[in-house]
């Protein structure tokens, strides 16, 4: 691999993976609306392109190739055609970001076979048109059904870091540092993570070792709310409060009603790739926004 395209790339764990090509010396090429700034200075090309809309992309990629493409903003089977129609005969593989929320409710550790794209009816909707979940379904669907290039999907659960956009751990972090209500239907929930660096990581071994196919990537082992907010309360010294319903601005991202939100990693373990055990990680990131918090709130204090 020489040429990489990131469709995306400027946020969270699109821009660990950028870092991760650059370090391999991989020629990167960033393609986004141009909104989001980035870091990579002249390390990266980039190209300003609407990727939802077909034109705009036959338009910006008319005289590129690529070895690999990495996209990590396609939510519908409007998307993925698009993608088909502009990068056939200009790439040799493309990896797609998918999502555990592909799978129906179950009271286990999910595997690649409990979703099947290559047999689920394809019907053409823009992301406006559908749920997340029936996107990511159909965009799976169209790529492995259609693609006359090789695709891989992987599919992530909720990915964590300290620069999480969506800040759903740190939502937690700050209801148990200034005692605000959380609510959680279901604290005996089992619910499954990744951090951002090895979301990262296990897109550029896909793109290495050529894989095919769906894969579940995922820390090992899951943990129950209630022993999240256990950490979270040995980090701030605080007792959480809990209620199984509150005001909707105060419910928990993660306040799942299932038992299980959890993959089973072990085909992409058999691959080679080595996944971090959740216990390794997770208390250190909670340590580190908790300290966030804290020196915000010893900011702000001082600054009255």
């Amino acid at each position: 691999m020489q040429t990489a395209l990131v469709l995306g790339g400027t946020r969270f764990f699109g821009k660990r993976l950028v870092q991760e090509l650059l370090d391999k010396g991989i020629k990167v090429t960033l393609a986004n609306r141009g909104i989001t700034e980035d870091p990579f200075g002249k390390q990266v090309e980039r190209i300003i392109v609407d990727r939802y809309d077909e034109e705009s992309m036959l338009s910006a990629f008319e005289d590129y190739e690529f070895d690999m493409i990495f996209d990590n903003i396609c939510y519908s089977s409007e998307d993925a055609r698009i993608a088909i129609k502009v990068f056939t005969d200009k790439v040799s593989r493309y990896i797609f970001t998918s999502t555990l929320s592909v799978y129906d409710e179950a009271d286990r550790f999910v595997t690649e076979e409990d979703f099947d794209p290559y047999h689920y009816p394809v019907e053409y909707v823009t992301r406006q048109e559908t749920s997340y979940k029936e996107g990511k379904r159909l965009a799976e669907a169209v790529f492995f059904q259609e693609a006359p290039f090789p695709v891989a999907a992987i599919r992530f659960p909720i990915v964590l870091g300290d620069d999480d956009y969506t800040r759903r751990l740190h939502f937690h972090v700050e209801h148990v540092m200034k005692q605000w209500t959380i609510g959680i239907p279901n604290l005996d929930a089992t619910i499954g993570f990744i951090p951002a660096n090895q979301a990262a990581r296990f897109l550029l071994w896909a793109a290495e070792e050529e894989l095919e196919g769906t894969f579940n990537a995922c820390s090992h082992g899951g943990i129950t709310l209630k022993g999240l907010i256990s950490l979270i309360e040995d980090s701030t010294g605080k007792q959480a409060i809990i209620m199984s319903e509150t005001a909707d601005e105060h419910m928990s991202p993660f306040g799942i009603t299932q038992s299980v939100w959890c993959m089973s990693n072990e085909k992409a373990k058999e691959t080679g790739f080595l996944f971090v055990p959740l216990q390794e990680w997770l208390p250190s990131l909670i340590q580190r926004i908790t300290k966030t918090f804290e020196k915000e709130e010893s900011y702000l204090s001082n600054h009255e």
